[in-house]
């Protein structure tokens, strides 16, 4: 009898395969002589669509909400239906014994292999493969060691759950308030507080009044000190006569230094990345959305199995992956990273609490480089980048501390106090890992930039300065920050920090179950809510759009707050535990959506919109609405059930011969144009000329290929997407 694995896609199937030595091609798998190894893509069944029901829920009627399957069913994703017909065929082939659960290790990766078992119907005892990088080496130990696929049913049990309760509240709501209002809406679990606490930044942006502040500087020679309050250790205050009544009082009298004092300081190693963190540093330096990055991490994981498992919570290790370490030191020790990894090469490695601590880690640890050795040259520059930042982070946290002397002065003058700081490096410690930075790879470093400090000169105490030079400082309060992707992200991941709620039980549950998502979904979620028009971008701030306000208006308060899906999560949570019943967790998840349409068949509100063009649809006649997507502006019909949309600007990567920054591309076939917000404009014929006599032009396929695209996504029905999208939901990705 031989053994079927399922892999969750097909480069980590073939990887296992070749692990296994399968060799022999068959119907959508590879065969050996013990193991046949066949793959989903991603998902291949999911939940049925309302209509798989009942006919009547084609149409999106109020009257006929909620809907409540008594049992979910299961259907066939049509598009990958094929390769669902090939795995079922090895599922029931008479040779196969048993089956391993070879899909990504997590929630998701577990329900991906069940719902494929379920649907197909087997009662083949099962095995699970739980590993965390789809090196050869790791793969080997994982099936030296599987578990009985028993120990994962609360895991699975969990997974249904959620998409069950996403089903009855993301579908049942979303139509609710499409019909009630006669517009696209949709909410979500997720989505929903996502944006209310956007919109709560934008109130106090809106809301906020600048105020002048004051302070004085002194300067007396290459030393520069500034007054500090001697009761409230102040630097400035807001009372502008206070302080002109201070610098006539000082003025013209010496400064005179009462102290210094050297006091030696470190500065241990920032932690390891999780998925989130490591989105929000690939945001700030390289402007790269966290869907991106995500996806540049999944392929420096399964196709060049150079990084460990992208969707991690965790910044720790536990203590079984430090005896592994110096074999990934030597794996990753080319190019830049050589000499750096050869230090440490040498040396003891030891297990410190700053990086590993078995207590902090739940299914997997933090992003570190694997075993496999690494061949730069086969990367792209994005890939470079974010293997750049995991590696040196990796570097970081196995070198010593960084060490510095801080000298402290404090001088007088006319009984008002002045300080000023320097440090002096003692030991560059980790910071040497990022001391030689590729610049093609590095555009800032946020921890060295935080530690600058002016160089003082050799001072003791009762040095006085008799002619030093005063000045009135000001300056004005700043509103809080625009939200950017990693300060969306930062907030999702903590949002109690963001909404400055003082429930202290809902901070306790945000805290343990890790804020709004999870950081495999947060990515998604907010590529979603550019893709519904409900946020845009100017520059890298975000904005909410009229729709989202309104929206906003419209929802339920309850889904507008982040404590429903904390409480989900920790519930679902225990569900995988084995510690709480999926029965009940179910039924009251029932209940609730009844009283939600409930509630949103009573509400009063309406819905306007407010950016209606005089353009008709070319399909069906209604005024077009004019919306801006994540890197592009479009005119989509009003009409759900029409879905008729056109590209008028899509943001390229074209830039501008001028300022350098990126053109828009508008118009259709010939007459198309290359616009700069400079003012430079270009059509598209002109464009590839000058490409081309500038020696790195673009070919007339390269060309064809970018129209192409740019012709299939205009053609892409909005609104026919968002309704088959919504028909099987997933609102933890709302």
């Amino acid at each position: 009898m031989k053994t079927l694995v399922i892999a969750e896609k097909p480069s980590v199937g073939r990887d296992i395969a070749r692990v296994l030595k399968c060799s022999r091609s068959g119907n959508g798998c590879l065969e050996g002589d013990k193991y046949i190894v066949t793959w989903a893509l991603g998902h291949l069944v999911t939940l049925a669509d309302p209509e798989d029901y009942d006919k009547k829920y084609k149409e999106w009627k109020m009257e006929d909400l909620p809907m409540m399957p008594e049992t979910f069913r299961l259907e066939v994703i049509k598009q990958t239906g094929k390769q669902y017909q090939a795995v079922k065929s090895q599922i029931h082939r008479k040779d196969v014994g048993d089956i391993v659960i070879a899909t990504d290790a997590g929630r998701e990766g577990e329900l991906v292999a069940r719902l494929i078992l379920k649907k197909a119907g087997t009662d083949k005892p099962l095995k699970r493969l739980w590993i965390s990088s789809v090196t050869d080496k790791a793969i080997r130990e994982g099936f030296a060691s599987l578990k009985s696929g028993k120990e994962y049913e609360p895991l699975y049990a969990a997974a249904m759950c959620r998409a069950e309760a996403d089903w009855l509240v993301g579908i049942n709501a979303t139509r609710a308030l499409t019909c009630k209002y006669n517009a696209q809406l949709s909410c979500g679990r997720v989505q929903t507080p996502t944006l209310a606490m956007i919109a709560k930044r934008e109130e106090q942006i809106r809301n906020f009044v600048p105020k002048p502040y004051y302070g004085i500087r002194a300067e007396a020679g290459a030393l520069k000190l500034i007054w500090r309050d001697k009761k409230s250790n102040s630097t400035s205050s807001f009372d502008k006569e206070r302080m002109q009544t201070i610098l006539e009082k000082i003025s013209g009298t010496p400064l005179k230094i009462v102290s210094v004092k050297k006091t030696p300081k470190h500065t241990e190693p920032p932690l390891l990345y999780d998925l989130t963190e490591l989105q929000r540093e690939a945001n700030r330096r390289f402007d790269y959305p966290a869907k991106k990055t995500l996806d540049i991490m999944q392929r420096l994981y399964e196709n060049h199995k150079v990084l460990t498992y992208p969707r991690t919570d965790s910044r720790y290790l536990t203590a079984d992956i430090v005896p592994t370490i110096r074999e990934r030191l030597k794996a990753c020790a080319v190019g830049p990273y050589r000499k750096l990894s050869g230090t440490l090469f040498n040396k003891e490695i030891k297990a410190r609490p700053g990086f590993v601590n078995d207590a902090k880690v739940s299914d997997h640890h933090a992003i570190i480089p694997t075993e496999q050795f690494v061949d730069l040259t086969h990367m792209t520059i994005d890939e470079r980048r974010i293997y750049d930042l995991v590696v040196r982070r990796f570097l970081a946290v196995l070198y010593p501390a960084y060490e510095y002397e801080q000298t402290s002065v404090v001088a007088e003058s006319g009984g008002e106090r002045f300080t000023a700081h320097g440090n002096i490096v003692k030991s560059a410690g980790w910071k040497a890992v990022y001391e030689e930075q590729d610049e093609s790879l590095e555009t800032t470093d946020p921890e060295s930039e935080s530690e600058r400090s002016q160089n003082l000169p050799e001072l003791s105490e009762g040095d006085s300065f008799t002619n030093p030079r005063f000045i009135l400082t000001e300056g004005k309060t700043k509103p809080p920050a625009r939200f950017t992707e990693s300060l969306l992200l930062s907030a999702m991941e903590n949002p109690i920090s963001f909404m400055e709620s003082d429930d202290k039980m809902l901070a306790k549950t945000l805290g343990e179950t890790g804020g709004l998502g999870t950081v495999a979904t947060r990515a998604d979620i907010i590529e979603k809510l550019f893709s519904s028009f409900l946020l845009e971008k100017k520059g890298k701030e975000i904005w909410l759009t009229s729709k989202a306000k309104q929206l906003l208006e419209l929802v339920p308060e309850d889904l507008k707050k982040p404590d429903m899906t904390a409480q989900w999560e920790m519930r679902l949570s225990a569900i995988a535990k084995g510690r709480e019943s999926r029965t009940v967790f179910m039924k009251e998840i029932r209940s609730y959506s009844e009283d939600l349409i409930s509630e949103i068949k009573q509400g009063q509100g309406s819905f306007r919109h407010d950016n209606m063009t005089g353009k008709r649809c070319p399909q069906c006649g209604k005024f077009l609405l004019a919306v801006k997507g994540k890197n592009s502006e479009m005119l989509v019909c009003q009409d759900r059930e029409c879905g008729y949309r056109e590209t008028v600007a899509r943001t390229s990567n074209a830039r501008c011969p001028v300022c350098h920054k990126r053109m828009e591309l508008r118009g259709k076939g010939d007459g198309q144009i290359f616009v700069c917000t400079c003012g430079h404009k270009e059509k598209l014929s002109a464009f590839k000329s000058r490409r081309e006599k500038e020696g790195a032009g673009i070919s007339k396929k390269d060309v064809a290929r970018y129209l192409n695209r740019q012709k299939r996504e205009a053609e892409e029905p909005v609104n026919n997407a968002f309704a088959k999208a919504l028909a099987g939901i997933r609102l933890d990705n709302q």
